[in-house]
């Protein structure tokens, strides 16, 4: 954490002796500083408007649950306040309250300062901005622990302490206490490694431009979203995508759903209608951030209508009404979805777009892949482009055997008709009993909704030997990853047992249920806890968005769209995990007016580096001159 300061919306709360509210003083742009005094005391000035307050933290009680919704509250017990905090960009939140435990859990350490000295002391009150975390700060914590630890006893070294006697007179050994985990700097500060050319467009966000981030397959672009999500203030913030399933990876809604305007094919005076009404309208007038995620399905007409809806709900007439937009997706991708016979509109052939975006960036490092051939070959089939050398490639990975230890590779399709069919089809080859999971849904009767973004089903069917896959990272560090392959090879007890998967990895995991949350309309939050599981004999080419597999298998015989076969083949994550079964060239299609626009967007990127290393250049000269 670079500055310990937040600003957000701010409460001080009075407490009476029953812990019931006598006074509150309420800011909805205050701010918090972390500090200290003369005394080395860990202090928290709160700016709540006209008024300003300075609290000693002694006895501090931090309540964090809901720190990924902006919201948190420090409670001073002894003193009977609480500082209500909300609206607070949840990264930024996260890392000021554990900046605040890590300086409390030094100050532990330090000679305590009596009140006689401290009314005797001749020093000028002071109030310094506290240090960032560093690892000076942890060490004295993880020395402080291993002390408390060494004075209980653990597991390994037990404390001499007198020994309990039981009921029948026997010596009982005592419960012996597990050391605490130690602390690293990097997993306290939680920021994500971004990249130099992601961090350029974490800056342009927070500087408020209206950005457009693209980038191929594996730069991270969600990654990406996720920390400009999570740092941005919640209640202005809206986080949209083309898809039910992109929308739910985000934690947020579908576009048409926010913008409150049904398909948008009506004409502009019934769409500024319906988003008139009440509840759509406040939501307009709330929002400052509008993220959109896979905008390359979003159709053309549909952003040039929402556009102008924006203006006339926001009664602004700058573009978009005054907000920022956050716009991402690769447009080489997949296109937007049109009926039979009508013409593909992208948004960047929007005049709208043209007014409203004023940067746009390309993310370059491809980190799904680490062997720079393959990734040299999928830039190639990104563009439409298919040497003989790619297609003897290619063909040459029918012969790969990418199956290994009863784990099968994913067949990828064009059509989800294939997919369900091939699942069933192999699930039922299984000998045994099969295991049904039931879903918890927050509400039954919107089960429709809830499975339309839900990336994993209302029911699941499972038996011992079945393919799966995970829906959702569980533990990064230990590979168990959005995409990640295995098998089931037990259950535990019970009808209701949580099933064992084998990954391919080597490692066996227990798998039970998680939590999604899907935003249907302004307030409306649908839940569904279901096993994070999808039967993986078979996947379509959609849903795969996203997702990293290390063992795929592909027929691309059926490809209809541009960018389906580049999509398909980007989700492996090596050419040794990869089967194409009947590669043709013919299928590596690239939009004519999509490779234009990216021709343009180089060109642009281009001349913006060398105008801000000309500037360098002339501004060095200065300083030296």
């Amino acid at each position: 954490m670079d500055c310990p300061e937040l600003v957000c919306s701010v409460a001080i709360e009075k407490l009476d002796t029953s812990g019931e509210v006598t006074k509150r003083t309420m800011c909805r742009n205050g701010s918090l500083i972390l500090g200290r005094n003369e005394f080395r005391d860990v202090l928290l000035k709160v700016h709540t408007g006209k008024t300003s307050s300075t609290l000693v933290m002694q006895d501090v009680v931090l309540h964090r649950r809901f720190a990924s919704d902006g919201k948190a509250c420090i409670r001073l017990p002894k003193k009977c306040l609480q500082v209500m905090i909300s609206n607070c960009p949840p990264h930024q939140l996260k890392s000021f309250l554990k900046s605040l435990a890590l300086k409390m859990a030094c100050k532990k350490t330090d000679k305590v300062v009596s009140d006689r000295t401290r009314l005797l002391s001749e020093l000028p009150q002071q109030f310094n901005e506290i240090s960032p975390m560093n690892q000076g700060d942890v060490d004295t914590v993880n020395n402080q622990r291993a002390k408390i630890a060494e004075a209980k006893g653990t597991s390994t070294t037990p404390a001499a302490r007198a020994k309990k006697r039981g009921r029948n007179g026997m010596e009982k050994p005592a419960e012996r206490e597990a050391p605490r985990k130690k602390l690293h700097l990097n997993t306290l500060h939680k920021t994500p490694p971004l990249s130099n050319e992601q961090k350029r467009v974490l800056n342009a966000v927070l500087s408020r431009q209206s950005i457009f981030f693209t980038g191929s397959a594996g730069t991270g672009k969600s990654f990406l979203l996720r920390h400009i999500i999570s740092a941005l203030p919640p209640d202005s913030t809206f986080a949209t995508a083309s898809t039910g399933v992109a929308a739910c990876h985000i934690g947020g809604t579908t576009l048409h759903q926010f913008a409150g305007i049904g398909s948008g094919t009506g004409q502009l005076p019934q769409l500024i209608e319906l988003a008139s009404r009440p509840t759509r309208r406040q939501q307009w007038r709330k929002c400052k951030h509008l993220i959109v995620d896979e905008i390359s399905m979003i159709d053309g007409d549909f952003f040039t209508k929402l556009e102008a809806v924006a203006r006339v709900i926001k009664r602004c007439d700058e573009p978009f009404g005054g907000i920022q937009l956050i716009l991402c997706g690769d447009f080489l991708q997949l296109p937007p979805v049109v009926k039979r016979g009508e013409k593909q509109k992208f948004c960047f052939q929007s005049p709208a777009w043209h007014r409203c975006i004023q940067v746009n960036f390309e993310l370059m490092e491809v980190k799904r892949q680490k062997d720079p051939a393959f990734i040299n070959i999928l830039q190639k089939i990104r563009v439409g482009r298919c040497s003989a050398e790619v297609t003897d490639c290619l063909t040459g990975t029918a012969k790969h055997c990418v199956d290994t230890e009863g784990i099968h590779a994913t067949r990828l399709c064009t059509h989800k008709e294939d997919v369900d069919q091939l699942n069933n089809v192999h699930l039922n080859k299984l000998i045994g009993d099969v295991r049904v999971f039931e879903a918890m849904d927050s509400d039954p009767s919107l089960v429709k909704q809830t499975n339309s973004q839900c990336p994993v089903r209302q029911r699941i069917d499972l038996k011992i030997g079945a393919q799966v896959m995970l829906a959702k990272n569980l533990d990064v560090h230990k590979g168990l990853v959005n995409g990640a392959r295995g098998v089931v090879t037990g259950f535990e007890s019970g009808m209701k047992g949580n099933p064992k998967v084998r990954f391919m990895s080597g490692l066996e995991e227990v798998i039970r249920p998680e939590r999604w949350s899907m935003c249907i309309g302004q307030s409306l939050i649908l839940t569904r806890r279901q096993l994070p599981l999808k039967l993986a004999w078979a996947i379509s080419i959609h849903k795969s968005q996203g997702m990293s597999l290390d063992c795929v298998e592909i027929s691309l015989s059926r490809v209809f769209e541009c960018g389906q076969a580049y999509v398909a083949l980007s989700r492996a994550t090596s050419l040794q995990g990869l089967r194409v079964l009947d590669f043709d060239g013919s299928c590596v299609r690239a939009h004519p007016d999509v490779i234009r626009f990216y021709v343009q967007l180089r060109k642009e990127q281009r001349h913006l580096q060398q105008t801000s290393i000309r500037r360098y250049g002339t501004e060095d000269k200065e300083n030296y001159s």
